[in-house]
């Protein structure tokens, strides 16, 4: 890792969010999924799905439930990045809205965010196995995660399609694949997404 992505590392603290943090969690998502700000990065599903990714009311709700957390990744006070955790029984969690700043990714900030996820997890929760879906189109996505460990469980689930909050679809058919990952397994080292 050239220097000045390993400063930019190092200035990175992580902390589980609060009630207070909603609003700037919302923004962030919705930034780093849809419109035009999503576009300045590598995660935008702009052209495929319309609409919000997320809004204050899920958010909040996920941040006081029982067996879910919201971790956030901070650097210089400003959340930069952030991602939900979801116990789903005793060995297993689920992970989504791993995002990170648009005009920060490209810079091992997601990897980083996702290595204190799994330590967390690990760690906090006793679990070995997380689960995540991505929309079978984020091939890219789905090559990023395999980097880091994830295999593809053959399962596809269909998009809620009904469900305005979670977007509106801009193409016919979307679908989720279900990536899975045994927690404690080696990541290749070096990863810069």
């Amino acid at each position: 890792m050239a220097n000045g992505a390993q400063t930019f590392i190092n200035e990175l603290s992580f902390r589980n969010a609060l009630q207070s943090d909603v609003a700037a969690i919302v923004a962030l998502v919705n930034s780093a999924y849809r419109g035009d700000s999503s576009r300045a990065g590598w995660t935008t599903e702009a052209d495929i799905l319309g609409g919000q990714r997320t809004d204050e009311e899920e958010i909040a709700r996920l941040i006081a439930e029982a067996g879910s957390e919201f971790m956030l990744c901070v650097r210089d006070s400003e959340i930069a990045g952030s991602v939900h955790l979801l116990r789903q029984d005793a060995d297993t969690a689920y992970l989504g809205m791993l995002v990170t700043q648009p005009g920060l990714q490209g810079r091992g900030l997601g990897s980083r965010l996702l290595d204190e996820a799994e330590k967390f997890l690990m760690e906090q929760w006793g679990v070995s196995r997380l689960q995540m879906q991505v929309i079978t189109l984020r091939e890219e996505l789905i090559a990023f995660y395999a980097r880091r460990g994830f295999k593809r469980a053959g399962v596809f689930k269909p998009f809620p399609s009904n469900e305005p909050r979670f977007g509106l679809p801009k193409v016919a058919g979307l679908q989720f694949e279900v990536l899975e990952k045994s927690l404690g397994a080696a990541c290749p080292s070096g990863e810069t997404k």
